[in-house]
């Protein structure tokens, strides 16, 4: 069982910057991978980024080089440094886990980009 808690959304004016922040508790050993998906009114949830404990990561095409995901495995805390910012990116992210072949879902928290 993990519990994620998210911080960090709010309202932003087009091309400013956000910084998510994922906290993770619970069984915090058993989980192989962390990332960000969002999802607009009316849309599917989509891929922002994952990363792995060990580094490696993966981006929605669209979003290299304004997105960057890390993490800090001391604090089981992953980020999600978003820059050049659009009104396109409004949506609510959340924050994800896996965990021995199960998913885990944090609560979400909505972004809005004002243009």
């Amino acid at each position: 069982q993990v519990q994620l808690v998210e911080s960090g959304g709010g309202l932003v004016q087009a091309g400013g910057s956000l910084r998510l922040s994922c906290a993770a508790s619970g069984n915090i050993y058993s989980i192989n991978a962390m990332g960000w998906y969002r999802q607009a009114p009316g849309k599917q949830r989509e891929l922002v980024a994952t990363i792995t404990t060990g580094g490696s990561t993966v981006y929605a095409n669209s979003l290299k080089g304004r997105f960057t995901i890390a993490r800090d495995n001391a604090k089981n805390t992953v980020y999600l440094q978003m820059n050049s910012l659009k009104p396109e990116d409004t949506a609510v992210y959340y924050c994800n886990a896996e965990a021995s072949q199960h998913y885990y879902w944090g609560q979400g928290t909505q972004v809005t980009v004002s243009s």
